[in-house]
């Protein structure tokens, strides 16, 4: 496996190692040892699975106090462009987001460390997407901001009139009008 780094330190793009030959493929898509000797020591303890359809956007989603998680995602299925913001107050990055494009061609993978808001958009006609969470998902413990937040201005890659959103996620508040304490603290230790 191989670490690439993106434009905020902490998110990292992971591209393992991935034998083809003439039945298919093969490659270790997580080897927990592995992953903490080039990262964190994390122990995922969740994984979900979701499928959608061309111009869906999920979140932007986060998980607040001490439900906060951390994630590794990947694309079994199509392709999305993935989105990482950094939600630490006092962060240097703070606001700023990361977008990566995970396919099951390209087999990569991110990691959103605790701290950052999370979500995706399908480009291509649907897409399978299979994350990992080092915390269970707490209901009660549920944040999340506006996918169009202007301040943000992220380039999800479909035109914004061909977004599909669920009910709860066309109602987000806009990152400036969350309170410090809802978000995380920039260098508290997360994990």
């Amino acid at each position: 496996m191989t670490i690439e780094h993106t434009s905020i330190p902490d998110v990292v793009v992971l591209h393992p190692r991935v034998f083809e030959d003439a039945r298919g493929y093969f490659f270790e898509s997580f080897n927990e040892k592995e992953f903490a000797s080039l990262l964190y020591p994390v122990h995922f303890v969740q994984d979900n699975e979701s499928k959608s359809c061309h111009g869906v956007v999920r979140g932007l989603h986060y998980q607040k106090g001490e439900s906060v998680q951390g994630k590794l995602v990947r694309v079994i299925k199509g392709e999305v462009l993935d989105i990482a913001v950094d939600i630490r107050v006092g962060s240097p990055t703070f606001g700023k987001w990361v977008g990566v494009r995970l396919s099951e061609q390209n087999a990569s993978q991110l990691f959103i460390p605790r701290g950052f808001a999370h979500g995706f958009c399908v480009l291509s006609d649907e897409a399978v997407f299979q994350y990992k969470c080092d915390r269970p998902y707490n209901p009660s413990s549920e944040g999340a901001i506006a996918w169009d937040d202007p301040d943000l201005a992220i380039e999800w890659g479909v035109p914004a009139g061909d977004v599909l959103l669920s009910e709860k996620d066309k109602h987000h508040r806009m990152l400036k009008d969350i309170p410090a304490g809802e978000l995380f603290e920039y260098g508290k230790d997360l994990y």
